[in-house]
């Protein structure tokens, strides 16, 4: 199952395709799924979770909470939607592209895939353009 919460004024369009397509990356990857919430939050709302739970002092656009076992993936994703605004404007590319990679980003972290390293950080923008081009694929 899937889910989706809102802490600021922001809704996806149609949660039913946002869901769809996480669960597509995820069996793309040869997982299950268990259950993801998704938190759309404010800049101040990640950064307070950055600080309590991960002693990071700084702003990010997503934190994900990996509760995953084996193949069935579950987890929580905290997105900020300030945060993914300012990036799109920053990359210049379409808000909701940016959005799509964040969600992606979270969704891969919960498979798996890290980006401490160069070579880690390479595969996770090669799997998220990839897991990105999803969205659009009907069912």
């Amino acid at each position: 199952m899937i889910e989706f919460h809102y802490e600021l004024d922001f809704n996806l369009q149609d949660e039913t395709k946002y869901a769809d397509w996480v669960n597509r990356i995820i069996i793309s990857e040869d997982r299950i799924l268990a259950h993801i919430d998704f938190i759309f939050c404010t800049d101040a709302y990640l950064l307070e979770m950055n600080q309590k739970y991960l002693q990071h002092d700084t702003f990010t656009d997503i934190i994900t909470f990996d509760y995953s076992e084996g193949e069935r993936i579950a987890g929580d994703v905290f997105i900020s939607i300030e945060r993914v605004k300012d990036n799109a404007v920053n990359f210049q590319i379409a808000f909701e592209v940016e959005l799509l990679r964040v969600m992606a980003h979270g969704v891969l972290h919960l498979i798996g895939y890290n980006d401490k390293s160069d070579s880690e950080i390479k595969m996770m923008r090669a799997k998220e353009d990839q897991k990105m081009k999803l969205f659009h694929v009907e069912q």
